[in-house]
């Protein structure tokens, strides 16, 4: 009989292409996952994967199998989704995905409300870029993730729950202290710093300045924080977004900031999930928590932009 948990370590060994890197991820010993596999080929009467001592190879025949195998392995999580939904929807393990950019200056801001309204929700935090955290909601790896848009969300659903704009950020010595509001003309993009390929907010700064994407970097920076230490030491300038601008930029003195004055928003932020995804009411009640918790912060009404009325069909 075929089982999820072969299923599932077949999965993982064609993710990791090494059996001892897939046993580790899944908390086995190689031979565990090694005999495992080896049954599922044996039942199936299908090699899924060529192997020896260097390399692992899955076979086209295997590449059919494993398909069938992440459609199940998603179908069996939003199974136990629905199960735990007719429950409890927070008194559960929920994986969560989110991007640097978003979870340092986000986490904060919301885990304590969480905490206090959901006591029994626990979550499970993976930070990394957009187009990772896409992959592993595909893959059934996430349940959800917090994303900044506009981007390519691969025919995952997306649940807004703000808009914000960027701040230009730069050294004390190179704008003055009263100006509050810049716009594209006033930058000087020669020394514009913005974080490395990969991260969406740098895509979202082109546009937002009217620049166009695929220029060199002066700098190859992945932090948003380190970023904002250049610019400190007069390396150039940057742009923030709202979220951020308290804890990076206000408790520096070195540093001044202003609003972008361009067409808003900037970027949306949105929880995104699998169309098949079944807990609706998950999802309303943390986006309804991390948008009332981001309008007191930013003494803004509340005001929800998603559209929920397709959580309740």
């Amino acid at each position: 009989m075929i089982t999820i948990k072969q299923l599932n370590y077949a999965l993982a060994a064609a993710k990791a292409l090494h059996f001892k890197k897939a046993a580790e991820t899944c908390f086995v010993s190689p031979s565990t996952l090694s005999t495992a596999i080896a049954d599922l080929e044996s039942e199936l009467g299908i090699r899924i994967f060529e192997r020896d001592n260097k390399k692992v190879i899955v076979t086209p025949m295997g590449e059919k199998v494993l398909e069938k195998a992440q459609a199940i392995k998603i179908q069996m999580q939003d199974f136990s989704a629905l199960g735990q939904s007719l429950e409890d929807p927070m008194a559960n393990s929920l994986s969560l995905g989110i991007i640097p950019t978003i979870g340092p200056f986000l986490i904060p801001l919301v885990l304590p409300a969480l905490k206090k309204k959901y006591p029994r929700l626990e979550l499970n935090i993976t930070e990394d870029q957009s187009h990772a955290l896409i992959e592993q909601l595909e893959d059934g790896d996430l349940e959800m993730a917090i994303l900044a848009l506009p981007f390519d969300i691969k025919g995952l659903t997306s649940h807004k729950f703000w808009e914000e704009d960027f701040y230009y950020v730069t050294h004390k010595n190179q704008m003055s202290a009263q100006t509050k509001e810049v716009n594209t003309k006033n930058l000087n993009r020669s020394r514009l710093l913005l974080l490395d390929d990969g991260h969406c907010l740098k895509e979202h700064a082109l546009k937002a300045c009217e620049m166009p994407s695929g220029g060199e970097n002066l700098v190859k920076v992945t932090s948003l924080s380190t970023l904002v230490q250049l610019v400190a030491s007069d390396m150039g300038s940057t742009l923030v977004p709202q979220m951020a601008v308290e804890s990076l930029i206000d408790s520096n003195a070195l540093l001044c900031r202003a609003h972008l004055n361009q067409k808003s928003p900037h970027r949306e932020i949105a929880l995104v999930t699998r169309p098949s995804y079944p807990g609706s009411a998950t999802i309303k009640n943390l986006i309804d928590t991390f948008s009332e918790e981001l309008s007191r912060k930013f003494n803004r009404n509340l005001k929800l932009i998603t559209r929920l009325d397709h959580l309740d069909r």
